[in-house]
């Protein structure tokens, strides 16, 4: 009977009315955040339980400031237990994180009760975000591709390849040389800018016919071209 007595219910330190705006502006504004993802993702690494994850988190991080309060002993209680959670999951993007932390600090702005701030955060990065998708920020657009060469042992064919690189590129660089197939073929790798006038086909063309017709292949970020 003592302990019933003395039981003492901490919830009355905020209101159901607080709970219920926290949660539920925290909710609409992760929600706002996903779309805002869904919208600006380019890749085809997009991931359905990854937002849904941001969503949760923002209800969930709004939750732990509710119990933080401004009670010291309590946040440092938190951090210990939270601590103890590893996250194995690889990022496919870096900006995924920025989404993460973004939702985070909304999460905490609601469970703290700035609920203007959280609101004017989540419009002003979600404008930035958007901004920065439609006029393709800071994208640069100098192409490279990657050129690796197959030729014999018996001959050195590295300055034929430098001569054909020179006319058809701006710009290359030798980054390896290995033996494949048992040590009967060296295999060339380099990087490349190919100049405006010049495509992959007549790089390669030109390539085959000083390597004794051995294999040439040119990677780009879009695809690949192998004779």
């Amino acid at each position: 009977m003592d302990f019933l007595t003395s039981f003492n219910d901490l919830s009355a330190e905020f209101s159901v009315a607080d709970i219920a705006i926290s949660l539920t502006l925290s909710f609409l504004l992760s929600c706002a955040i996903g779309i805002v993802y869904r919208w600006t993702h380019r890749n085809v690494s997009y991931s359905q339980s990854y937002v849904q994850t941001l969503i949760v988190m923002g209800m969930i991080i709004a939750v732990i400031m509710l119990i933080v309060g401004s009670n010291v002993a309590r946040a440092f209680a938190l951090v210990g237990a939270l601590s103890i959670i590893r996250f194995r999951n690889a990022l496919k993007e870096t900006r995924d994180v920025g989404y993460i932390f973004l939702v985070m600090g909304v999460g905490m702005a609601c469970g703290t009760r700035f609920y203007l701030l959280a609101v004017i955060a989540t419009v002003v990065v979600c404008l930035v975000l958007l901004l920065m998708y439609r006029f393709n920020w800071f994208a640069h657009n100098v192409q490279r591709q990657v050129v690796k060469v197959h030729v014999p042992t018996d001959e050195d064919y590295a300055d034929r390849i430098d001569d054909v690189l020179i006319r058809n590129t701006d710009e290359y660089e030798q980054i390896s040389i290995e033996t494949i197939r048992g040590g009967a073929l060296l295999e060339y790798t380099y990087t490349v800018r190919l100049k405006k006038a010049k495509h992959a086909a007549g790089l390669l063309g030109e390539l085959r016919e000083v390597t004794a017709g051995q294999q040439v292949t040119v990677l780009t970020g879009y695809d690949q071209t192998d004779l």
